[in-house]
């Protein structure tokens, strides 16, 4: 999640440790944006209530890890603070109720960051086992393997019928031709025989 990232680093910039003790002030950095997602089906600008679902069960916690700590930071920021204060108030408050320290507060940063990549793995590995790129790890092949399986069949069969079709119709082409010759000399001896007959008729007569 973008909020993760940009809090991280926004922890990271605006706090430093000083003798091990109480954080202080430190100058700010602006936040990276976060990446743009690639390959999004077109109309697609919300993510479904059950992702979100999904993603926020992920993250629970028993409210004293970073995830607590970004809702924290968003309610001050909701009442009208930002920049340096922002972070050092929310700090100093979320220090106050759960007794963490700065080095405590960003491994929980990045554990949540980790929990989010492996997740992310897990689900692109479910995805690619639903579109049949990987063998399913256990169990039959899902609905969309199957019907892939069956497209690249029909796909084969149809190409398989199509040079057959081909090759049928050069069979034609060649029998026709060949009809059309044997059509012909049939007519010329027809019409030969009908000379000879004719002549054979007029010397009788």
């Amino acid at each position: 999640m973008a909020i993760l990232d940009n809090l991280a680093k926004g922890v990271k910039d605006f706090f430093v440790e000083e003798d091990h003790r109480a954080p202080v002030a430190a100058p700010a950095a602006p936040a990276a944006p976060a990446p743009a997602l690639a390959d999004l089906p077109a109309g697609l600008a919300q993510p479904e209530q059950r992702h979100l679902d999904h993603i926020a069960q992920l993250l629970a916690g028993d409210g004293r890890d970073f995830n607590a700590f970004t809702k924290m930071v968003k309610s001050l920021a909701a009442s009208g603070l930002s920049g340096p204060l922002l972070y050092q108030t929310a700090f100093n408050a979320f220090a106050a109720v759960t007794g963490l320290d700065l080095p405590t507060l960003l491994t929980s940063a990045d554990a949540l960051t980790q929990k989010l990549a492996d997740d992310r793995a897990c689900i692109q590995e479910r995805h690619r086992e639903k579109l049949g790129e990987t063998g399913p790890l256990k169990g039959p092949p899902g609905p969309l393997a199957q019907l892939r399986h069956q497209a690249a069949q029909l796909q084969a069969d149809v190409a398989a019928l199509t040079k057959q079709l081909g090759e049928k119709s050069q069979q034609l082409q060649d029998t026709q031709q060949q009809l059309h010759q044997e059509g012909a000399k049939a007519q010329a001896a027809l019409a030969s025989y009908e000379l000879a007959n004719a002549a054979a008729v007029a010397e009788l007569q």
